[in-house]
């Protein structure tokens, strides 16, 4: 059949790339490289919809793109394989995950494979293989080896440590970490530690290490969540009640590397959004930390509390930015989680407080930190002393501290800080103005501005000079120090679920040593179920005889979902080797990732944590490149067109004919009224003809409604009864739409409940629905599955499609009518090769100017475009060069071959076929020449000047492109323009704009 029928070619040219490994990147070439990177996806049962490849078309057109300038081009693609859904689907039907995810993969690789990208696909990963996850494993360790030393402000490994463990003891070390939870001791002391003593001493410096930590909890899951998995204080995944709880965990100090993943933004070509996201997540600021003392018992307490009975009591530590406001401090807020809170509580306050700390439980970290208008807190009874002022300062807890941040303790200053001002105003505490320029009437005000007052020290000093007073005497006294603080906490590490990567730890006599390196993988044991045990441990402990030499218990938690994909852009660089996670040569040849393409939704947590791991192994000197990524694009979401059928919902009363009394019966029946018919009863736009229609096919469908009651009797349905603006939208899925109208039957046998119902649809017999834009999503039943498009219109046309429907940052709507109009073109363009849909027509014959012009602004446009990301408006260009080339029926091998290849990113398979056609090598096209612009092929032989007297057009008259002013002027004074359009006045001044217009003075 003649004519262009992707389906005939598609499969064809996809099949050569597969045999001919037309993709395959080498790890060594004379070639520049380009490495270009998609957020690898976790293959999740339903496969593929419209929205995920929008990503995955951008990449490949680059790629292609590059291929035709010359570089050599690493483009990979795997699976992120472990993860939460795999796990409860096993849970539920006692399938291993292995198979579900192996079943899944191939789904996404078919699906991948006939959108027809340019995967190497020689150099794909998985999460969850163990010759993958032996190096996740192998990472780990050596993070579990190293520690931070801020002399060298780097990782070294833990034999650095040890050597000046063996000269000084712990004296002198600067290590990143908690310098509270390591002890002190001589390097005598060190020399008889025992083996277990030793670990014990060094687990505080390791960069993952284990410790008590906040979580959180879902019961109902048996395992840990992170905050992006928690909403609203429910599981994201089965909507199970979390809270926080204090379990041990492994963590891995990324807090090490604040400072370093700060200052390396710097260097990213990143979107400033994603940059700022990260930035405010680490959150650096300059201030103090500032001691009080705890009210001992020898001390009355304010307003008549019962006095604590420890006179031994420890200090509490706030971390303050604002030490110049200390004077206004007039309460201290504690996290519900510190440690002194079970300490400080009085037995009167005993319930009030342990209410509020199980209701903070169940909100997460995230929820807490979002929430500023809900005021709570509860009052510990216990009272601190303002170590400058010495005036006695009520403590309480709060959700909005969180332990995990600072010292987990704030002093609060309401006249400075406007939640701390709508805490005291809520709870009747004090609020002290500290500076003359303060006007806390209604708010708090954080100026800076004026001068010190109600400050002893520090009265009638600006903000300068009494900051560097207040620290200095701080220091000077022991009661606080100067010090740079972060918001970002260390990651937690360990999940306690099955389907992750096992951590290579087991335990001897209570201590943690790792798995020796020989030894890895660990591999995943088989277990019977994949739920935590009867006794609450993780589903590992169901494991038999899974022990280290068959001697020691291994660590049941396993891996978080983020740490496979830390490091898989490194992997893809030498994925076979199984000596090294990646091969020196490889690593120093492509670097990093040179292109980078995901959502913005993985800002704070794969692409901080992949940072954080790869500044770690340069440490280390595994790695040459100083960051992962180096520009990265966020594409946006494509959303999904809903539809939606409308169902009346009024209750409607019913005369009964033919009953031997009269009798009223109210219904409520199942109608489904047509979108537009329905607009225009509701706003009484109908006609009475119309009505009158309605009516008679309310009457045709009654006698099925007689089976309500049970009556062999006809209803007679009275229009008038009837309220149209009573009506309920109900999602209908989209494969049962076409360009909004409903094929019913098909909607009938989707949901049997509606077989009876009633359809009314417009006069014309079309039953149209309603339309709106929202998140694509099965619940909503508007995912569009490439599948069926590529059927029906070719994986070319979707690629264009998608391309074509705005800028690939920016959030767009999904509408499948709109793809006619590509397959249109595709089409149009086809028949430049093939006139009337025949056979190849394409000849030598020179080129007219009007061709090659038409043809050197589209390799100018399309090269301008695809350079700075902007694909909508390439496929555009593409678009007017057919219309204008076929316009000018031009079938020419000088324009129709470099036209092809301008095409082949877009549109590959049929760019392959017309190439062959025009004699070239089969899948030969991915190594040509880009088309070089020539800029001589756009001079104009003439110029359209618009001519105006005093301003005002009056004619256009063309003269030649090289023609200078004074020419101009001699034309237009030798032409009849001036005789008529001058009235006869003379001209005093001619002003021609070269190229522009010409204005004449009269």
């Amino acid at each position: 059949m003649p004519g262009y029928h992707p389906q005939d070619i598609e499969k064809k040219w996809q099949a050569h790339w597969k045999d001919q490994q037309t993709f395959r990147a080498d790890n060594a070439s004379a070639k520049p490289k380009y490495y270009v990177l998609d957020m690898f996806p976790y293959p999740s049962g339903a496969g593929l919809h419209v929205g995920h490849p929008l990503g995955y078309i951008a990449s490949d057109i680059v790629s292609r793109y590059k291929r035709l300038r010359g570089f050599n081009v690493l483009h990979p693609m795997g699976f992120d394989s472990f993860g939460l859904p795999a796990e409860q689907y096993a849970i539920q039907t006692g399938q291993h995950p292995a198979l579900t995810t192996e079943q899944n993969i191939g789904t996404y690789i078919r699906q991948l494979s006939s959108l027809g990208f340019s995967y190497d696909w020689s150099r794909e990963v998985r999460t969850s293989d163990p010759a993958y996850y032996k190096w996740t494993q192998w990472i780990f360790l050596k993070l579990f080896n190293s520690w931070y030393n801020l002399d060298t402000n780097q990782a070294e490994p833990l034999k650095t440590l040890l050597d000046k463990f063996a000269e000084n003891g712990s004296a002198g070390i600067r290590a990143a970490g908690d310098e509270e939870e390591r002890h002190s001791f001589t390097n005598g002391q060190w020399k008889l530690f025992s083996e277990k003593q030793r670990l014990q001493a060094v687990h505080p410096y390791r960069l993952a290490y284990q410790q008590d930590t906040y979580v959180n909890w879902c019961p109902g899951l048996g395992t840990v969540l992170s905050n992006d998995e928690v909403k609203d204080g429910l599981s994201e995944r089965g909507g199970f009640p979390v809270e926080r709880r204090l379990m041990p965990q492994w963590n891995l100090r990324i807090t090490a590397y604040a400072d370093r993943l700060l200052q390396g933004l710097d260097t990213l070509d990143w979107p400033d959004a994603v940059k700022e996201m990260q930035r405010n997540w680490i959150g650096k600021s300059i201030g103090a930390e500032v001691e009080f003392r705890i009210q001992n018992s020898a001390e009355e307490s304010a307003e008549d509390q019962q006095p604590t009975t420890n006179t031994q009591q420890p200090t509490i530590k706030v971390y303050t930015t604002r030490v110049d406001t200390i004077y206004g401090a007039t309460f201290l807020v504690l996290a519900p989680e510190h440690e002194l809170v079970a300490e400080l509580t009085t037995p009167g306050q005993q319930a009030t407080v342990q209410d509020y700390i199980d209701a903070t439980k169940r909100r997460s970290e995230r929820d807490r930190m979002a929430d500023t208008k809900t005021v709570s807190g509860a009052f510990t009874g216990s009272f601190g002393i303002n170590p400058l002022s010495g005036e006695p300062v009520q403590i309480w807890i709060a959700d909005y501290v969180l332990a995990g941040y600072g010292t987990g303790a704030v002093m609060a200053v309401p006249s400075g800080d406007q939640r701390d001002y709508v805490f005291a105003k809520n709870f009747r505490l004090p609020i002290i103005p500290v500076t003359d320029a303060q006007q806390i009437e209604e708010q708090a005000d954080p100026t800076k501005e004026g001068r010190y007052i109600n400050s002893e020290l520090i009265n009638g000093l600006t903000y300068k000079e009494a900051t560097h007073k207040l620290i200095q005497h701080l220091e000077a006294n022991g009661i606080g120090k100067g010090k740079t603080n972060f918001r970002i906490r260390d990651a937690i590490f360990g999940r306690q679920r099955y389907w992750g990567e096992p951590i290579p730890i087991y335990y001897k006599e209570g201590v943690a040593y790792g798995v020796a390196e020989a030894d890895l993988p660990l591999v995943l044991p088989e277990i019977d179920e994949y739920k935590p045990t009867e006794t609450g441990e993780p589903p590992l402990g169901r494991a038999k005889d899974w022990k280290y030499k068959g001697l020691y218990d291994y660590e049941l938690s396993t891996m978080p979902g983020w740490a496979g994909s830390s490091w898989y852009y490194l992997r893809y660089m030498d994925p076979h080797n199984a000596e090294r996670f990646v091969g020196e040569e490889a690593e120093q040849y492509w670097q990093n990732v040179d292109l980078y393409l995901g959502g913005a939704e993985h800002a704070t947590g794969h692409l901080l944590y992949s940072r954080f791991w790869h500044l770690f192994l340069k440490d280390l000197g595994l790695v040459t490149a100083n960051e992962p990524f180096q520009k990265l694009i966020n594409q946006g979401m494509i959303l999904g067109r809903s539809n939606f059928v409308h169902r009346l919902s009024d209750i409607w009363g019913y005369d009964i004919q033919d009953s031997k009394e009269p009798e009223w019966m109210e219904v409520e029946p199942t109608v489904f009224i047509s979108n537009e018919l329905h607009q225009r009863l509701n706003s009484g736009k109908s006609s009475a003809t119309e009505k009158a229609w309605v009516e008679s096919k309310l009457n045709e469908k009654a006698i099925f409604w007689n089976a309500i009651n049970s009556k062999s009797v006809s209803l007679k349905v009275n229009f008038d009864d009837i309220d149209f603006s009573k009506s309920q939208p109900i999602h209908v899925d989209v494969s049962l739409v076409d360009n909004d109208i409903l094929d019913i039957q098909a909607l009938e046998k989707w949901r049997t409940d509606f077989a009876n119902a009633l359809y009314i649809s417009e006069p014309d017999g079309q039953f149209i629905c309603s339309w709106e834009v929202e998140k694509m999503s099965k619940s909503k039943y508007n995912v569009v599955s490439p599948d069926v498009l590529i059927e029906r219109y070719g994986a070319d046309a979707l690629r264009l499609y998608e391309m074509f429907l705005g800028p690939l940052e920016q959030y767009k709507p999904w509408n499948t009518n709109g793809m006619s109009g590509v397959a249109g073109f595709l089409k149009k363009l086809w028949r430049l090769y093939h006139p009337q849909d025949g056979g190849f027509a394409v000849t030598d014959e020179a080129a007219a100017p009007a061709e090659l012009k038409a043809l050197h602004k589209a390799i100018r446009k399309v090269e301008e475009d695809i350079e700075k990301f902007s694909f909508n408006t390439t496929v555009s260009a593409l678009m007017i060069t057919v219309n204008e080339l076929t316009a000018l029926d031009c079938h020419k091998r000088a324009v129709l071959e470099p036209l092809v290849v301008l095409l082949s990113p877009y549109a590959p398979h049929l760019a392959e076929e017309l190439w062959v056609e025009l004699g070239h090598a089969a899948g030969s096209i991915s190594s040509a020449t880009y088309p070089e612009f020539r800029e001589e092929f756009l001079v104009e032989d003439t110029v359209n000047y618009p001519v105006a007297i005093n301003g005002k057009v009056r004619e256009t008259l063309q003269f030649p492109a090289t023609a200078t002013a004074a020419d101009i002027e001699a034309a237009v004074r030798a032409s009849d323009f001036l005789a008529r359009f001058a009235e006869g006045k003379e001209a005093k001044k001619f002003i021609v704009v070269p190229g522009r217009m010409v204005n004449v003075v009269v």
